[in-house]
């Protein structure tokens, strides 16, 4: 199977790159190692999947905090969109590995984007310079 790099991909987030599968989700809830960069936590383990990308994400707020759909549906969107903006750093990092990623938001409020973009790439550092 082909690995797609980022100089083949542009700024998307495809169905290929987004954790799906159950057995992925418990594997990684149940050995993966946590990064908090407050709100966002990031919890990834290395492992073989299917995908042709490096990495498979997911993302997830929590319903205590957040008791209405809509909030956690607005919140959901906004990290995948930081996401998808800021992908490239681990796609142009050295790391050829391929990882799954669950995105865990721990906020009891709402944060506006500049905020999550701010901790995102904070995050995805932190994730490059402990997996060199």
């Amino acid at each position: 199977m082909q690995i797609i790099t980022f100089a083949a991909m542009q700024e998307t987030f495809k169905k290929q790159e987004k954790l799906k599968k159950s057995k992925l989700i418990e594997k990684l809830f149940a050995n993966g190692k946590p990064i908090t960069e407050f709100p966002i936590k990031l919890i990834y383990l290395e492992t073989e999947h299917e995908s042709p990308y490096k990495i498979q994400a997911g993302v997830t707020v929590s319903k205590r905090n957040f008791n209405k759909a809509v909030d956690r549906n607005k919140i959901k969107r906004l990290l995948r969109e930081v996401y998808r903006k800021n992908k490239c750093m681990i796609y142009e990092s050295k790391n050829t590995k391929k990882h799954i990623f669950m995105f865990i938001y721990l906020g009891k409020k709402e944060f506006d984007y500049h905020v999550l973009e701010d901790k995102m790439k904070l995050l995805l550092q932190k994730f490059i310079l402990k997996n060199k």
